[in-house]
């Protein structure tokens, strides 16, 4: 800083002598009066040099210097021109001194000391060595890839080197970017690679559609390229692209699913300075919603979990990211009917998010009995205790596996949804259910099965080539559960836009792929046959649901059929834990008639 200093003060030295000197092409002073000469040139440079001072001109790195530290300048340099022009006319009225001498002074001044600057930048980054770096095309020319050169460009710890970018729009081709040229189309990837030895692509692309990624990623790996992306524009808080933010291309950007523009006015009324309470909140749902919950600013956070592990781990990483949040810890199963009463009578939350339950449908094929205890007895004690204390509302999550359901876990998952709709008729308790498919990366989902499968050599499992289902990421779930939790007035079970089916197959092989294989040569894909409760397609409606909008364009809500059952003498029934495996079956199938458990169901 004293170096810059030093620097600046010498340009606020001798730029006038110099403007005088060009005005009259000539550094001959000796017509002039040299007392009163230099006490000018003194009295211009103190006000300089003190406004510099004031507006911390010599603070900037100018390895880092652009268009922010050029603006700063211009308002000193012009700040000082003014304070001397009113100086000077106060001191001498402007005798003997050339009008153009003070314009020249400004343009001077601030081009030695933007030049100088620039000139350093330019300097710094030419001195970087070429060897060892790794030769990268950058896809998409608009903001995010001109922030990305920026960026890369000024990082001298980088070991990127850009070769070139690449985009389909042509009225860009053979311009430049921060002196990159913009060598054509996305197809020309392929050719500009082999010629440019290039080994790494980057994606700086927003708003296209999944094909397009896909398109990219294929033709990568079809040329041995490594690629990354930038992450989404809401992931990026302060709006600018940093080289560290760079990422994997991951299942997200291939599935293509829309961005969740979120009611954050409603769901700041929702949750601030208000008490929440989490249930599984040491789950992959728990968590990222107590996440998202936090960033409302709650009064009071309750993570309510049975696993000491998850729940310590969860309010860890909750503290670390949310410093100042009241977190409170509670280690209790919602089968406990005493704990579950003494602790929404202690903490009095004003929202319950009910997101614990038993999820994976051929273990619970296998231990039906705990199906129903969780997912059944401890959704109906946690439903009953709120409305008995008056809990104002509770959401509970449920699952698209609990339309037409075939198996425990969708079935019981069903009957837990009707035990909500009839606490929600006693009028203490506003009850709203939200049901969505499968979560990418969740516990239990096949994405963590998939990754261990390729790191170990294969092979990569999938029941059958047909099956398919919805999807979406934990992020996303959380945000939709928050905005379906301002939604309603209670009494509903809104539906999540899942998009378009995928097929798990076709997850397979991206994700091979992604891995930096080649499906079905380097990792073979192995179809095992459907488990049991496992059918082909998933439903988001039964067949006597149907569904109207929301004020949100990716929640509905659906009417639910009316029950002609005798609901609590059929759910009494169910709760005899005395009872054998087809036992506990026959009584779900009087509670849900649309159940089937028939073994051969999905042949």
């Amino acid at each position: 800083r004293f170096i810059v200093f030093l620097y600046d003060a010498l340009i606020a030295l001798i730029s006038f002598p110099l403007a005088i000197a060009i005005r009259y092409s000539s550094f001959d002073v000796s017509d002039y009066n040299l007392p009163l000469f230099y006490k000018i040139v003194l009295v211009l440079f103190l006000i300089k040099i003190g406004i510099f001072l004031i507006m911390k001109l010599s603070r900037g790195i100018w390895r880092f210097s652009s268009t922010p530290d050029l603006i700063l300048i211009l308002k000193a340099v012009t700040l000082a021109a003014f304070v001397s022009l009113i100086v000077l006319f106060l001191w001498i009225r402007l005798e003997n001194i050339p009008r153009s001498s003070l314009v020249i002074d400004w343009f001077l001044t601030v081009f030695f000391l933007g030049g100088g600057r620039f000139s350093y930048r330019i300097w710094k980054e030419g001195r970087r060595v070429k060897t060892n770096l790794e030769k990268t095309i950058i896809i998409g020319a608009g903001t995010e890839g001109e922030q990305l050169v920026r960026e890369i460009k000024s990082n001298t710890n980088t070991n990127i080197f850009i070769v070139g970018i690449l985009d389909d729009n042509k009225e860009r081709h053979w311009r430049t970017i921060h002196s990159i040229p913009i060598l054509g189309e996305v197809k020309d990837l392929p050719l500009i690679a082999t010629q440019q030895d290039v080994t790494n692509v980057i994606i700086a692309l927003h708003h296209v559609s999944a094909k397009t990624i896909r398109d990219i990623v294929n033709i990568c790996h079809d040329n041995s390229l490594k690629v990354k992306t930038l992450p989404s524009l809401t992931d990026i808080v302060d709006g600018k692209v940093y080289i560290s933010a760079l990422r994997p291309i991951n299942l997200e950007d291939l599935l293509g699913r829309t961005p969740v523009n979120l009611d954050m006015e409603a769901i700041g009324k929702l949750i601030r300075d208000k008490i929440i309470l989490v249930t599984g909140a040491g789950g992959s749902i728990g968590n990222e919603l107590c996440n998202q919950i936090l960033k409302f600013h709650p009064k009071k956070l309750i993570l309510f979990e049975i696993c000491e592990y998850f729940i310590y781990n969860t309010e860890q990483t909750l503290s670390e990211s949310f410093p100042d949040a009241n977190v409170i810890p509670v280690v209790g199963d919602v089968r406990d009917k005493s704990r579950v009463y003494d602790t929404i009578s202690k903490y009095a939350p004003d929202i319950v998010f009910h997101a614990a339950a038993y999820k994976h449908v051929p273990m619970m094929e296998l231990n039906p009995g705990e199906a129903v205890k969780t997912n059944v007895v401890g959704t109906r004690i946690l439903a009953e205790a709120c409305s008995d204390l008056q809990v104002p509302r509770f959401v509970m999550i449920s699952t698209d596996k609990a339309v037409n359901p075939t198996n425990i876990m969708g079935t019981t998952k069903k009957i837990a949804e009707m035990i909500c709709l009839k606490e929600h008729q006693k009028g203490h308790t506003s009850f709203t259910i939200l049901r969505f498919g499968n979560v990418l990366g969740s516990t239990g989902s096949v994405i963590p099965r998939f990754k261990q499968q390729i790191l170990n050599g294969g092979p990569v499992t999938v029941t059958h080539p047909d099956i398919t289902r919805y999807f979406m990421s934990i992020p996303e779930a959380a945000q939709l559960v928050l905005q379906a939790g301002t939604l309603g007035n209670g009494g509903e079970i809104f539906v999540l836009e899942m998009g378009n089916p995928v097929k798990i197959v076709d997850l397979a092989r991206d994700l091979i792929k992604l891995s930096g294989y080649e499906p079905d040569k380097d990792i073979e894909i192995r179809f095992t046959g459907l488990r049991p409760g496992e059918k082909l397609f998933e439903e988001l409606l039964a067949d006597n649901e149907n569904t109207l909008p929301t004020k949100h364009a990716m929640v509905r809500v659906a009417k639910a059929r009316d029950n002609d059952i005798d609901f609590e003498a059929q759910l009494d029934g169910l709760l005899d834990l005395d009872q054998t495996q087809e036992t506990i079956k026959e009584n779900l199938k009087k509670l849900v008639p649309e159940y089937s458990f028939k073994e051969n169901f999905h042949e």
